[in-house]
């Protein structure tokens, strides 16, 4: 059963008078949580669509370089979608409750924050408007700035990238705290340890662009102390 599928029953679940954020409620003890982590990346992700003023063909296409979505199941993703842009439930709400769900954890919660950059950029603009809603999902979720600006620093081009704050240590830390860090990070990105922990293997290409990101850091940092 794909995970269309079963997110199609989730909502078919849905009591009158009930919104989409409800969902989380009764999903929160459910041991697969790669329901869960999808309607949590397209609800907040339609929320934070509308946050610059405009929705644009750009972000909602972004949905698709986020997850594989084959054609027989659009019509159950679009409807997600629409339904999270029509709860009258604000993006805080949400965010509550996806923290509620994942409690302590805050990987999986990274893993969403990524899925959500993935969208504000797909448009070639990341408004301020838009890093105003991502600050504020990462503060209800318990990030520090450093993790934030971590993970903006892979997808907003402008923004200032700090390799030593993709892998979340001092700048002063010693080069072997350093490699642990990174060498944490690269099992923790394994696509196998990701769908563990409720990314789902529609979503698992989010791993990519992580990866890419924690290695780089990790030589410029190499470099930069045998300089």
């Amino acid at each position: 059963m794909s995970i269309w599928t079963r997110i199609a029953e989730a909502i078919a679940a849905l009591r009158a008078g009930e919104s989409l954020s409800e969902v989380f409620e009764r999903l929160r003890g459910d041991p697969d949580r790669s329901v869960g982590f999808t309607i949590a990346v397209i609800a907040l992700g339609a929320k934070m669509a509308k946050a610059d003023g405009r929705v644009t063909k750009d972000e909602v296409v972004a949905f698709r370089e986020v997850f594989q979505i084959p054609p027989e199941e659009e019509a159950n993703a679009a409807r997600v979608f629409n339904l999270a842009r029509q709860d009258v439930a604000g993006f805080d709400t949400y965010a509550r409750r996806i923290k509620a769900m994942y409690g302590d954890d805050v990987r999986p919660l990274c893993d969403l924050l990524e899925g959500l950059f993935h969208i504000a950029v797909a448009d070639g603009v990341y408004h301020p408007k838009e890093d105003d809603f991502l600050q504020e999902v990462a503060r209800i979720w318990g990030f520090d700035e450093r993790r934030f600006r971590g993970v903006r620093a892979q997808f907003v081009k402008e923004a200032e990238r700090d390799p030593y704050d993709v892998l979340g240590v001092d700048p002063d830390a010693p080069i072997a705290t350093v490699r642990k860090a990174w060498q944490q990070l690269v099992r923790e990105t394994h696509p196998d340890v990701m769908m563990a922990r409720g990314v789902p293997p529609e979503a698992i290409k989010l791993a990519e662009r992580r990866m890419v990101a924690i290695n780089r850091a990790w030589e410029d940092i190499q470099t930069g102390r045998a300089a």
